[in-house]
């Protein structure tokens, strides 16, 4: 019994509650060291890969693609080829998770290893392994699909910041390409496994594949291992239960994934269902007439949104405080800055995060959280400043740490790197958690001004409108001057109105005259 450990659902950060296994990057029976990569788990905020906490053999996997579990549930079994399945089954029982069942013992090697009865699931060989056999026209590997050759114009190292989704990634570092001469077109340009693959054939490359042959007009099957295809969750379970690969599927979904609405196409192309639309047998006078609209399920991201804000909107009372901010002096700052140091390129929100550290050093009592549960307030020293950020697939906040310590170049390129990371799925859970107040801009949109929903347990949030060229009065002369509209929402039950006006004048302050911000 002492032979057998549990590889469970990892606590990634505080707000994590569940986590829903997206793939699996070993096999049963596959031997792994303390920190190898076992799967990728998909959270209400990011996509993770989980390292293996110790040395041991994947014996059995508990937690199917697609399956949500609770941190702390049971994802899979480790345990010594002498340890027998009546064994791994018997503590399983034990802990409740039997109802996963056990393969036969004529199915499986007196050792758990898998024999050709079971599923041949197998993944492309690591980049190293597949370079010692590798002649140097660039031939990757032969899979029972053909031969992958890779052409010298596409071989190189990706860089981290590239956008593109972790299998892309994967597959890259497997087949040493450079994903950076490799053209995107997944949503806001995030490239794909299929990008890379078309990359690969128009630079004369072969990449391998199975179609089955095309019989009685329906088109032909992939057969190919889709494991390394981006898909929902739930697409993914759906696509195992009629039997449909990920490959013959268009991605249509957000991030560039396989979404439900992509299986059920396929599920029309392979004539599975009969057409959306048919005419109705004699004597009926009744159609079937498709939906007109689509059904798109929650993601884990944006079920935590609704929750978080609508808990927000419910729990904390809010009210708003407007100002208008004239911001030439800041726009001619900024020019004079970017013309004079040409590796720094500072945007209007910089000045905004860097204003907004610098005032909650002066009127401290903004730059609070409040504990619910224990009814008090959390104050700090340093200004964490969340600034949000728009995915496809919803909203997220990464945080400038000490932002009042950091000068504005310095800002400028946290900003650019989290928000780059946070495109790609790559921040870690330090990243976006916590923070002391956020800064929400739809200034790029056109927005005027706004109402922003107070991120929790923070006590604040600045909604950021358009800087727009508009008609003031100064000295009884109407002059034309850029004004920016921020609307400041702030929980009553920590910040009173006179606290929240004493922040937007010292904001006023250092964004009008922005050179209190270099001192």
């Amino acid at each position: 019994m002492s032979d057998i450990k549990l590889i469970e659902v990892p606590k990634w950060g505080l707000s994590m509650d569940e986590g829903t296994v997206t793939e699996w990057l070993i096999e049963e029976g596959t031997s792994f060291a303390k920190g190898d990569l076992l799967c990728e788990i998909e959270t209400s905020k990011i996509t993770n890969e989980l390292e293996a906490p110790f040395d041991g053999v994947l014996r059995r996997v508990v937690a199917k693609p697609g399956e949500t579990l609770p941190v702390g549930a049971v994802l899979a079994v480790s345990a010594e080829a002498a340890v027998s399945d009546a064994e791994i089954e018997k503590v399983l029982t034990s802990i409740g998770a039997d109802q996963v069942p056990v393969p036969a013992e004529s199915e499986r090697s007196p050792g758990g290893q898998p024999t050709p009865a079971e599923p041949d699931v197998k993944r492309t060989p690591s980049a190293p392994a597949a370079q010692e056999s590798a002649p140097a026209a660039g031939t990757i590997g032969a899979t029972a699909g053909g031969t992958t050759t890779v052409p010298q114009s596409l071989r190189g190292r990706t860089e981290d910041d590239v956008f593109a989704t972790p299998h892309a990634h994967r597959l890259a570092d497997e087949l040493t390409i450079n994903l950076g001469l490799v053209a995107g077109s997944g949503r806001e340009g995030r490239i794909s496994v299929q990008d890379v693959q078309d990359a690969i054939r128009a630079a004369g490359g072969t990449v391998a594949q199975a179609p089955t042959p095309a019989r009685s007009g329906v088109p032909g099957r992939t057969t190919q291992d889709d494991s390394t295809i981006d898909a929902t969750p739930v697409a993914r379970r759906l696509a195992r239960t009629l039997g449909i690969n990920l490959h013959d599927c268009r991605a249509t979904g957000s991030r560039g994934r396989v979404c439900e609405a992509d299986i059920r196409e396929a599920e029309r192309k392979f004539r599975l269902l009969p057409d959306p639309v048919t005419t109705p047998p004699a004597g009926e006078d009744t159609a079937q007439v498709a939906p007109g609209y689509e059904t798109i399920p929650f993601t884990a991201m944006r079920k935590a949104i609704g929750r978080r804000l609508q808990e927000s909107k419910r729990n904390a009372p809010h009210f708003r405080l407007t100002a208008d901010l004239q911001i030439d002096n800041l726009l001619a700052l900024r020019k004079q800055i970017n013309a004079t140091e040409p590796a720094v390129k500072l945007s209007v929100n910089d000045f905004i995060v860097k204003a907004c550290a610098a005032a909650l050093r002066k009127v401290p009592d903004v730059n609070v959280q409040f504990d619910e549960a224990a009814q008090s307030v959390l104050r700090y020293a340093s200004a964490d400043i969340s600034v949000a950020v728009a995915l496809p697939s919803g909203l997220i906040t990464p945080i400038v740490r000490g932002a009042e310590s950091k000068t504005l170049a310095e800002i400028s390129g946290e900003v650019h790197s989290l928000v780059t990371k946070a495109k790609a799925g790559k921040l870690s859970p330090d990243e976006f958690q916590g923070g002391t107040f956020t800064v929400s801009n739809l200034g790029m949109f056109g927005v005027r001004e706004f109402d922003a929903i107070i991120n929790p347990p923070q006590g604040a949030i600045l909604a950021v409108g358009a800087g727009q060229q508009r008609p003031v009065i100064v000295d009884g002369q109407v002059v034309t001057r850029t004004m920016l509209t921020v609307t400041l929402s702030c929980d009553h039950r920590v910040i009173d109105g006179a606290l929240g006006a004493t922040f937007l004048q010292e904001l006023q302050r250092f964004v009008e005259s922005p050179a209190l911000m270099l001192v």
